[in-house]
């Protein structure tokens, strides 16, 4: 490839992207305003205004690479070392009416939607509570919030859904498990693997009282673990509630945030987070934006609404 028609890909490259940052901020414009009447209570159409047996809100966060200056002053993951990322929230709207043959949920086709943002989880709060009011929040007759174990989730959950049945994602709890065989017993030993069958078939029964039991009988060879131990152990304490997945099964609820772990894969990491690439904090929102209203198949209410002025 010759150097001109080498630079004239890289311009257009460049045209591409300003393009695309700037719809993503008209669509972010659009998003406040609408937040906005949504939380003022003024009118604002619903999709349907059939009842909806289940309404599902399910969070998560990926680290989003950003220019330096996006870091000062911050605190990463690790202490000793300077952050690269700031963490982008992503949240999802789905709605379920029926289980399939075996008993295990089915997500209504086209149900999900998304809002995104790098933001405190105290901005991100009213915005994936303004989406689940216009997806129908009050018109559902269960509410299912779905998340890992972060605070931030549950801070929001507990705030803006009072009275939503709250569920741990099951595959992270087992994660958590996992590692706790490992502190207690080491690496694939025996006595991990029996004592991680063991632990994760009460988890599924749901008898997570059990399981705390369990890890509070053996002390760990490696005295130095046990403050990780304990910090596990309080894990499974304060989520305890949202860890009984037999009963969740017995209701026919999902009891897995597979759905938005694979929206941070295709709105964060498939366009922000690909080689070499940093961003400030408003041309990734931006982007983010402009893939969330795509996914949640918004695009041509967005152009009348522009028509429409």
């Amino acid at each position: 490839m010759d150097l001109e028609v080498l630079a004239d890909l890289r311009v257009s490259t460049k045209a591409i992207e300003r393009v695309a940052e700037a719809v993503g901020q008209q669509i972010e414009q659009q998003n406040q305003r609408e937040q906005e009447q949504i939380l003022r209570g003024k009118v604002v159409p619903f999709l349907s205004e059939a009842a909806i047996p289940k309404l599902y809100v399910a969070l998560d966060a990926s680290g989003v690479p950003v220019v330096r200056r996006e870091t000062e002053g911050r605190k990463g993951k690790d202490p000793t070392g300077e952050p690269r990322t700031r963490e982008a929230k992503l949240g999802c709207v789905f709605t379920q009416t029926e289980v399939d043959e075996e008993g295990y949920a089915v997500r209504d086709e086209a149900s999900t939607t998304y809002v995104g943002a790098i933001e405190t989880a105290e901005c991100f709060g009213p915005r994936i509570y303004a989406e689940a009011v216009r997806r129908g929040l009050r018109r559902a007759q269960k509410v299912v919030i779905l998340g890992d174990g972060a605070k931030w989730i549950w801070g929001i959950a507990e705030e803006h859904f009072p009275g939503a049945t709250g569920i741990v994602d099951l595959y992270h709890a087992r994660e958590h498990l996992a590692k706790v065989a490992k502190l207690l017993y080491g690496v694939n030993t025996p006595q991990s693997k029996e004592w991680l069958a063991a632990r994760r078939d009460e988890l599924d029964d749901g008898k997570v009282e059990a399981v705390i039991a369990a890890m509070s009988g053996p002390r760990p060879e490696d005295r130095e673990a046990e403050p990780e131990v304990e910090t596990q152990r309080e894990y499974f304490r304060g989520h305890a509630a949202r860890m009984r997945y037999a009963e969740f099964r017995s209701q026919g609820l999902f009891v897995g945030s597979g759905v938005v772990e694979a929206g941070c894969k295709t709105v964060f990491s498939q366009r922000l987070k690909l080689s070499g690439m940093h961003w400030t904090v408003r041309g990734a929102n931006t982007i983010i934006a402009l893939r969330c209203h795509q996914l949640s198949n918004r695009w041509e209410e967005f152009w009348e609404s522009r028509a429409t002025g």
